[in-house]
């Protein structure tokens, strides 16, 4: 195996999986080590890898030619695409041993685990023999001297954690986008989910809770306490953050909604009061809006604003004053590449275009997906019987309506996924 002979598990984290062509597998996401009856350190059998779609798949050792902290390089053969299911004897190690509070022999110094690393034998054969471990000096363990000891000098790896931190977790977890982190997510314990779902700022929570089941994002949102759930809700895109209270009784609705500020709960309240499973019910209410005499260069540097989603970039809506939903008349919509294609000083009264009826509140979801597909649209806009533009309908929440309810859950596959024998080592 051309690699070093030992690798700290934890810089694996998102490194990029290639088959034998050069062709990227996935993602590494963690290390799969299997527990000894006798007090040798546990033996690796073998990494995870988050594929397309979510599954995580079981990559065997032995089936590794190269791994170092760029890439690995499986060997030849085939895999097998079997969604990945920890065995009682197994331990997935960045999960279930980073921040760990553990004390390292002799004396019994307090610490928390920050890494652990892998290393082959002669024989060919990966164990975990050696724990980074940051010295717990009151209460900045974080800046404690790090200690790189071997694993049978440590005590507390195994058995149920009690009492640990987040912070090596979020540093592994940090540079994954929020669907790839609410999967991992998944993955945690309940309440090793939680910890770490708090410990992440509103912003990146937001984000993250919108790609959970309906079921997770009311158990993390639940085990907040009711004023840092209001801060998540606030930074949450209103028809996200809807969805959301609309999972839970409405007397918690209440509560949560007045906890937030008025500016932000009042679009959130209003569509609470559309039905479910119409335009109303899963459009956004905060579209990019302008007026008519805006400049199209004006209206191009609107649509760059980072924040945006990708989907309501592509149109901006031109309506009368005010400029927040429910606005003044509805005057009609310009596609971004129009945009680009006419002069930065024109007006995007005199490009607007209104050939396409818009949606109204009660349009029903079949009625929606028509409409978009025959006109090629990624976002319709919705009206009110005055005319007046209430928020906008793009192909991301139709799709998200459109899909089974459970379909971000872990356990719900979308199609059959093809199984193929992996060649050598434990299968996972």
């Amino acid at each position: 195996m051309s690699t070093p002979t030992r690798v700290y598990i934890a810089r694996l984290a998102g490194v990029t999986v290639f088959d034998p062509n050069g062709d990227q597998v996935g993602r590494v996401r963690d290390a799969v080590a299997r527990l000894r009856p006798t007090q040798r350190p546990p033996e690796v059998v073998g990494l995870v890898a988050e594929m397309p779609m979510r599954r995580r798949i079981f990559l065997s050792i032995n089936r590794i030619t190269s791994i170092d902290a760029d890439a690995v390089v499986l060997g030849t053969g085939t895999l097998n695409l079997r969604r990945f299911e920890k065995r009682p004897n197994e331990l997935l190690v960045l999960q279930e041993l980073l921040d760990r509070r553990v004390q390292i022999d002799p004396g019994g110094q307090p610490g928390t685990v920050v890494d652990v690393a892998m290393e082959c034998s002669r024989g060919g054969e990966w164990g975990l023999t050696r724990v980074a471990v940051r010295e717990q000096t009151g209460r900045l363990a974080r800046r404690g001297h790090l200690h790189q000891v071997e694993w049978d000098r440590v005590r507390g790896l195994s058995g149920i954690a009690d009492n640990r931190g987040t912070a090596n977790l979020l540093a592994v977890l940090e540079d994954m986008r929020p669907a790839d982190l609410a999967n991992a997510l998944q993955d945690l314990p309940d309440a090793r989910r939680n910890e770490v779902a708090a410990a992440l700022d509103d912003e990146r929570l937001a984000d993250v809770l919108s790609e959970l089941p309906e079921h997770d994002q009311v158990e993390i949102l639940a085990a907040l306490d009711r004023e840092r759930a209001a801060d998540v809700l606030e930074a949450m895109d209103p028809d996200d953050a809807a969805d959301l209270l609309g999972e839970l009784p409405p007397p918690e609705q209440d509560v949560l909604l007045d906890l937030m500020n008025p500016d932000e709960a009042d679009p959130v309240r209003q569509l609470l009061k559309y039905t479910p499973g119409t335009a109303g019910g899963v459009m956004t209410s905060e579209p990019v809006i302008l007026p008519p005499d805006a400049t199209v260069a004006e209206a191009l540097a609107r649509i760059r604003e980072p924040q945006l989603s990708p989907a309501i970039a592509t149109q901006v809506f031109v309506t009368r004053a005010p400029m927040t939903t429910p606005t003044g008349r509805y005057l009609g919509m310009v596609h971004f590449q129009r945009l680009l294609r006419e002069p930065p000083a024109e007006l995007l009264g005199g490009v607007v275009v209104n050939d396409i009826d818009p949606l109204r509140p009660t349009t029903p979801l079949p009625e929606i997906t028509r409409r978009m597909a025959t006109y090629d649209l990624v976002a319709m806009p919705v009206i009110d019987r005055n005319n007046r533009l209430v928020g906008a309908v793009t192909v991301d929440d139709v799709l998200d309506h459109l899909l089974p309810r459970d379909w971000r859950d872990r356990d719900t596959t979308l199609g059959p996924a093809p199984v193929e024998p992996a060649l050598g080592g434990a299968d996972g």
